[in-house]
């Protein structure tokens, strides 16, 4: 309901010509598309066909329909302009065959994940209701911030996209082309490398 409504308002403003409506839509989106644009191309091409993919945006928001979400929109140009790129430098190479088959990896993740994606229980020193709260708290959002860096570029995507701007499976699939199995492995393995430096940094104060 909150993504909905801050789409309105933003569609409102963008279409009533705003000056400043579209640099806030880049603002609240750029670091998270960045992240996406990252899995599919890599660190050499993300930066710019994150701005190839702005424009793009820029010249489509009049034949916007609103049939998905402006968050899911969004991502789907960047996947869009990322994979044009990759076939300009005819480089391209799919997240899912990058990610491999990681079916067989599910049962250890069992100890800590339903099938579902849902904690089997929670980390007993969890307090906060989610990866979102945890990154109010300043030090601890940039132990997170620097974990996210370490992570591979798909479970990156895949963790950004789920738990921070908390979309749909099935729209992390269809924008990432990866399959729900993929996705959930590696949503697993990312959550589970947040959740040491999470559970470090609540015993020991550091990252």
């Amino acid at each position: 309901m909150l993504h909905k409504e801050q789409d309105e308002q933003d569609l409102e403003a963008l279409r009533s010509g705003e000056p400043l409506a579209f640099a806030a839509l880049v603002k609240r989106y750029h670091r998270q598309l960045l992240v996406v644009a990252r899995a599919i191309v890599g660190d050499v091409w993300a930066e710019e066909v994150l701005q190839e993919a702005w424009v793009s945006v820029h010249r489509a928001l009049p034949r916007f329909e609103g049939r998905s979400s402006l968050q899911t929109w969004l991502y789907t140009i960047v996947r869009n302009e990322a994979r044009t790129r990759l076939s300009k430098e005819s480089r391209y190479v799919s997240l899912d065959a990058m990610a491999g088959s990681h079916d067989d990896s599910l049962d250890a993740l069992d100890i800590h994940f339903k099938k579902n994606g849902h904690w089997q229980s929670s980390p007993a020193n969890w307090h906060t209701d989610s990866p979102l709260q945890l990154m109010e708290q300043d030090q601890l959002r940039r132990c997170i911030d620097h974990t996210l860096t370490t992570l591979s570029a798909d479970q990156c995507a895949v963790f950004t996209m789920r738990d921070i701007q908390q979309m749909e499976l099935q729209d992390i699939c269809n924008i990432l082309e990866l399959s729900n199995s993929n996705v959930r492995v590696l949503l697993h393995r990312a959550r589970l490398s947040l959740m040491q430096v999470i559970d470090r940094y609540q015993e020991t104060g550091t990252c």
